[in-house]
């Protein structure tokens, strides 16, 4: 891959880290902001959303920037918005730099898929936008765990003191390593024009797919720690080494997910989001017997991020040109809303009285949703395809 995908994949572990951080500070956040562990959880809920609406606003309003200047700019906006948390006085302005930081999230994934793919042959666009998403998956084995232990070690707020200046080393790479003239032959496009991707009916089938798939996930995830020592019996210390085994999952999942991109996308999404369902429906059904249990949490990771590339290159495919900047950002907002109502899903499918053990199959039922518009909107591609090839009569 070139140096330049790789300052993407520097750029993205960053993001990756900041955003689930807190999970591992909620209990030193909630202590020192006088709030309670439900209040600090909402500063997770407070950054997905300010991803959902941040992705489409910053992407219209940088269309015309150069894409390595967007990129600069969202990375020193990423770490403002870290330094602004590490410095917060109360719970309100801890509230508005995560919302400030997450701002930076949706477009640098967005504008980034855009520069990866635009760097390599088109056989490999699926395996650079991989290749970029690689840093979240690190983020998510490696620094998320080493993040709650500095804070744990030194304080919540020096663990947001080195996420920034992980910004700061991902500003200096990416002004080194991208091209300056990366995306400067895109034809300039109107507002009118990039929203008008909105309409395009296989770009709403495909940010569908996005928020069902991940919806599917984090229905089980956000719940895995009370799942793992409740249901399967695990002690609380063996949860962080058993999300060890999702995080290599993850890893793997993205690379194999963005090697069947580039082989074939259709049959990609079709047979990624088919074992996502599979996974999960297998899940349910060995959660009481624990090496089953720790297997399928790293099969479950690798199953959902198998998903990612196939699903962010289906959005751009389907946006074209003039519209792909915009559609591959929403699609990143997608992926939050998923996780949001992945959470809520689970925690409906908990309070009605269904317990820990349907949520697998619960998951199973969103994803098999996603897999299902997946087919729908590949059909809709073959019957466009025959109507445009068929001479008229």
């Amino acid at each position: 891959m070139p140096a330049a995908v790789l300052a993407l994949t520097a750029g993205a572990f960053g993001i990756g880290t900041t955003e689930f951080i807190i999970m591992g500070l909620l209990l030193q956040v909630a202590a020192d902001m006088h709030v309670s562990v439900s209040a600090a959880g909402l500063l997770i809920s407070g950054y997905a959303l300010g991803v959902f609406a941040g992705a489409p606003i910053l992407t219209l309003a940088t269309r015309r920037m150069p894409r390595k200047a967007v990129l600069l700019a969202l990375m020193a906006i990423f770490t403002l918005g870290n330094a602004a948390c590490a410095l917060a006085p109360n719970y309100a302005l801890l509230m508005a730099a995560r919302i400030l930081t997450s701002l930076a999230h949706g477009t640098f994934f967005g504008v980034g898929s855009v520069v990866a793919t635009s760097l390599v042959a088109e056989n490999k666009r699926a395996s650079a936008i991989a290749t970029m998403f690689m840093g979240l998956t690190v983020a998510t084995l490696l620094g998320v765990p080493f993040g709650a232990w500095f804070g744990l070690l030194l304080g919540w707020r020096a663990a947001f003191w080195a996420v920034a200046a992980i910004g700061v080393a991902a500003v200096l790479v990416l002004a080194i390593f991208v091209p300056g003239g990366v995306g400067q032959d895109d034809e300039a496009v109107s507002i009118r024009a990039e929203l008008a991707v909105l309409a395009r009916s296989q770009v709403q089938l495909g940010l569908a797919m996005t928020v069902l798939g991940f919806a599917g996930l984090f229905t089980v995830f956000t719940y895995v720690q009370p799942i793992l020592t409740r249901v399967t019996g695990f002690s609380d210390a063996a949860v962080s080494l058993i999300l060890l085994v999702f995080g290599v999952g993850l890893s793997a999942g993205n690379i194999i997910g963005g090697r069947l991109a580039d082989r074939g996308l259709a049959r990609a999404l079709i047979v990624t989001l088919a074992t996502l369902a599979a996974v999960l429906i297998v899940f349910a059904f060995v959660l009481t017997l624990k090496s089953l249990t720790v297997a399928f949490v790293g099969l479950l990771g690798a199953a959902a991020f198998a998903t990612v590339a196939p699903l962010q290159l289906r959005v751009l495919e389907s946006a074209g040109p003039t519209g792909r900047t915009l559609a591959s950002s929403l699609n990143i907002a997608a992926f939050n809303l998923g996780n949001a109502l992945g959470a809520w899903a689970g925690g409906l499918t908990i309070d009605h009285g269904a317990g820990l053990t349907a949520l697998p199959l619960v998951a199973a039922v969103i994803s098999a949703a996603g897999l299902g518009l997946a087919a729908w909107s590949l059909w809709l591609d073959r019957v466009s395809a025959r109507l445009t090839t068929c001479p008229a009569e």
